[in-house]
């Protein structure tokens, strides 16, 4: 077992799995631009590991997470797997407490979800003014006429009703939400991994994309090649008037 501590996120590996846990003050887990870009790093460690599914809980036992710092918010879309990054392993959010806004557009992108009874996913956006859209993608998850009166800030989805509509896979005593979450993880640890990259990566097809999803997509593929060791050297390269050496970097 090997952990890694961040100031906002920790990486644990454990058997084959991924612990990725969200921390800020107070147990509150505020998605910060801090917070954006550690679980970003997160989602490239684990692609690049021996790990085989990743787990997303939040620190402590109030939230999962409260949401994005409206005092300045982050670009959500740069954490959220599948988004910002490709990830093609098995993600399981383990939600084990209150879940609000940015972090509800996050566990929705995870391919299972374990719950606490106690836990309920909130979207005040509406309300405060703000959102990235990617929100919007509820509806290629969940009945439509639910993820509106959810979008809209006119209900909030408490854990059975999370179940009921088919956001979760179970709820449990939030004692036994890591448990079952592991349980999950391990059985999809020693499936085959060509098959569960294979049918995660058919399933994204089949699964209607919004507008958001799809710039969010294009920025980080466009972000990826701004970043990158090619451009650098190529930038270099014009300006030494040589030929650039590039490696796909």
């Amino acid at each position: 077992m090997s952990v890694s501590t961040a100031s906002t996120v920790t990486y644990e590996s454990r058997d084959g799995v991924a612990i990725l846990t969200l921390r800020g003050p107070k147990d509150l887990n505020i998605l910060t631009h801090d917070m954006v870009d550690a679980l970003r790093d997160c989602w490239h460690r684990f692609n690049a590991s021996e790990d085989k599914v990743a787990i997303l809980t939040g620190g402590g036992d109030k939230a999962f997470s409260v949401g994005a710092n409206l005092a300045d918010p982050p670009d959500l879309w740069k954490f959220v797997p599948g988004i910002g990054v490709a990830v093609e392993k098995p993600v399981i959010a383990a939600v084990n407490g209150i879940c609000v806004g940015g972090a509800a557009v996050l566990v929705q992108f995870c391919d299972l979800c374990i719950m606490s009874e106690e836990a309920k996913f909130t979207y005040p956006e509406a309300k405060v003014g703000l959102s990235g859209g990617l929100i919007t993608s509820l509806a290629a998850r969940i009945p439509h006429k639910v993820a509106m009166e959810f979008i809209f800030g006119l209900a909030d989805l408490d854990a059975a009703r999370a179940y009921e509509v088919g956001l979760v896979n179970k709820v449990v005593p939030k004692a036994e939400v890591m448990d079952t979450a592991m349980a999950y993880a391990l059985a999809l640890r020693d499936s085959a991994p060509m098959v569960l990259s294979m049918v995660k990566r058919f399933v994204e097809e089949v699964l209607a994309k919004g507008p958001s999803e799809r710039a969010g997509i294009s920025l980080s593929q466009t972000r990826a090649v701004l970043e990158s060791e090619d451009f650098a050297e190529g930038a270099a390269a014009f300006a030494e008037k040589r030929d650039p050496k590039f490696t796909g970097n």
